[in-house]
């Protein structure tokens, strides 16, 4: 949808279709092809700080002239390890989705990590209602629990103007003590069919609210012994094919693959990859997701701040393996280290830079572009 079309650039002003952006040209509208940088900014997705949008808030010119494709909603900064940061209240969070989509040249994915339990954003103590874990959920087999949990959820979300929830987690319980998947119950089970079962319950009632799930963290994270949000996983040993099984029946559905995006994990399997970890693998994103298992829709990076990647890549270098890996949408958390106001224009010159010198090939953009736009004009 065009928002507030006369305040801004002409180039974007108007909602994209496939490839072309159409504006209005006396009674006759004109075909405007988009810049590649346009197209670079639609695949990033931007954490930043703040209640309510301000003109001197970076954010703003980061949707407004730069047009990245999304923002990302936190309840708590961890730079400065205090709160709030984009949560203060329902009737605070949908004004201030509202006014984010009002400056969207092209409308923007709006994202959240609500799985619930302690992956929850949308706290009690900013008047949102409680909610438990995938573990406790699926523990009526019956799937009541989990129908009851995703409507909630769902409607409460779209009250809220988010489009895109990072949920429903579908790692295999495989290791209990997991520190960052098993400890925090964020698994539904370690058997395959009880995860498909509530995964597909979550994602069909997140798609009757016309929200995106995303499933997470290929090619699993179930097994592991150690967080990515800490340093590099190793899970050479320890990862099961049986892992792929939820993701596999879950994208073999078309209907429900258009209802969903799948989310890369960090983690680091020599058997898959010899050199690098799944976010930055093309074998396992481009290999192993789209070509064996046949997804076609949009793959979206864990966030790029995580320890496994940021203790052992350079910023550019990073981002230029996770593009030509596979990767559609780049998530900039601005929510690890240091806070940066301009990382979103850091990361969009970087790889524009890396097109014109050959290190990223434009097809590889344009394939991204695309299925980022498919899933725009469907919402």
């Amino acid at each position: 949808m065009v928002r507030n079309v006369t305040a801004l650039p002409a180039f974007f002003r108007a909602l994209c279709l496939g490839c072309v952006l159409f504006l209005s040209a006396g009674s006759a509208p004109a075909p405007v092809t988009p810049t590649l940088k346009q197209k670079i900014a639609q695949m990033l997705m931007v954490g930043f700080r703040g209640t309510e949008l301000t003109k001197d808030n970076h954010i703003y010119r980061d949707i407004s002239e730069l047009g990245i494709g999304g923002v990302l909603i936190f309840d708590y900064d961890m730079p400065s390890r205090s709160r709030p940061r984009n949560i203060l209240s329902k009737e605070q969070l949908a004004k201030l989705t509202a006014d984010m989509q009002s400056i969207a040249p092209v409308k923007l994915f709006i994202a959240i990590d609500q799985e619930g339990g302690r992956v929850n954003r949308l706290r009690s103590e900013y008047g949102f209602p409680p909610n438990i874990r995938a573990k406790d959920m699926a523990a009526d087999p019956r799937g009541a629990l989990t129908k009851a949990q995703a409507e909630e959820t769902a409607a409460l979300l779209a009250e809220m103007g988010i489009n895109l929830n990072f949920a429903p987690c579908v790692d295999l319980d495989l290791n209990p003590a997991n520190p960052i998947i098993g400890a925090y119950g964020r698994s539904f089970s370690a058997d395959p069919k009880t995860v498909i079962k509530h995964a597909s319950i979550w994602i069909e009632a997140h798609r009757r609210r016309g929200i995106i799930s995303c499933i997470k963290h290929f090619p699993g994270h179930g097994s592991s012994t150690g967080d990515t949000h800490r340093g590099q996983v190793d899970i050479t040993g320890l990862w099961q094919e049986a892992e792929l099984i939820p993701y596999q029946k879950l994208i073999s559905s078309r209907s429900m693959e258009k209802s969903l995006m799948v989310m890369t994990s960090h983690v680091f399997n020599a058997n898959l990859d010899r050199e690098n970890p799944a976010t930055l693998s093309a074998p396992i994103l481009s290999g192993l997701l789209r070509n064996k298992l046949g997804y076609r829709g949009i793959i979206v990076s864990d966030d790029m701040d995580m320890a496994a990647i940021k203790a052992n890549y350079a910023f550019d270098e990073a981002l230029e393996k996770a593009v030509n890996a596979g990767v559609d949408l780049l998530c900039l958390s601005n929510n690890g280290g240091l806070y940066d106001p301009a990382l979103a224009q850091k990361a969009a010159d970087a790889l524009y830079d890396m097109v014109q010198k050959g290190r990223i090939k434009p097809e590889r953009i344009e394939e991204s572009w695309n299925r980022i736009m498919a899933v725009k004009k469907r919402m």
